[in-house]
């Protein structure tokens, strides 16, 4: 893929909403991602979307339901712990089916491995799983909302 071609893709990403795009040509690939402003204070591995052509998935948003926790806008105001954080962009979900019952809710203990969110990225559901053990102490986003890549959604205390 020639030069032209990265900087034409890269002025569609920027005159557009989409927070990601990957085109692919036979074996050549470019991905290209936005960062969010807040996130550029610390540096976010890549995000691996596979299987796509056009990856601009703007995710669609469900009808939210209520959540256990009220989200945290402020960046600095997370409570301690440990952050976890969406691995992709999509639509986050608290349950495994509309109107379940959530994976955890705050004050629940987890272990590493426990699944507690799912993210619909592609029409594909990903598991979110605790990375630490200890007790939910916060549930930062939303059940049916879009999330960007590294926002933070849980904090595991």
């Amino acid at each position: 893929m020639d030069l032209r071609k990265i900087k034409k893709l890269i002025d569609l990403l920027e005159e557009s909403n989409l927070a990601e795009l990957e085109i692919k040509e036979g074996e050549e690939v470019v991905r290209l991602s936005r960062v969010p402003k807040a996130a550029m204070a610390a540096p976010a591995p890549a995000a691996s979307v596979h299987g796509s052509r056009d990856s601009a998935a703007a995710p669609v948003a469900a009808a939210p339901a209520p959540a256990a926790a009220a989200a945290v806008p402020v960046p600095g105001a997370l409570p301690p712990g440990h952050v976890v954080r969406a691995p992709m962009v999509g639509t986050f979900y608290t349950s495994a089916s509309p109107g379940g019952a959530p994976f955890v809710k705050v004050g629940q203990a987890v272990k590493a491995g426990d699944t507690i969110g799912i993210i619909e990225a592609m029409k594909m559901f990903n598991q979110i799983e605790a990375d630490v053990a200890g007790s939910v102490a916060a549930v930062l986003a939303e059940n049916g909302q879009p999330v960007e890549f590294d926002e933070p959604l849980f904090v595991i205390g």
